[in-house]
């Protein structure tokens, strides 16, 4: 199962996402997304997990827990829309 994970301090790592999520199971990916100029925390992030019961537990366990003064949400991650670029699919 992919998760969307929000609102983590901008100080986070992908190491420290790894962590969070480790004690509910394998993870088998944690990534940070960063600004593509600054290449800065965005303050969000995906976690992969290959066991879905663990995953489950770990987001219901995770979500709105406090980290670094921030209640962090955790949601699955839905598919990525192919055109975003301006919310107008053009047809033309």
């Amino acid at each position: 199962m992919n998760m969307h994970v929000s609102n983590l301090a901008f100080s986070f790592q992908d190491e420290d996402l790894k962590k969070l999520f480790a004690d509910y199971g394998t993870v088998s990916a944690a990534k940070i997304i960063t600004d593509k100029f600054t290449n800065k925390s965005r303050g969000f992030g995906f976690v992969e997990m290959a066991d879905e019961k663990a995953a489950q537990t770990a987001m219901s366990e995770v979500n709105g827990k406090m980290i670094d003064g921030r209640s962090v949400k955790v949601t699955e991650a839905r598919p990525r829309e192919e055109n975003r670029s301006n919310g107008f699919n053009k047809r033309w």
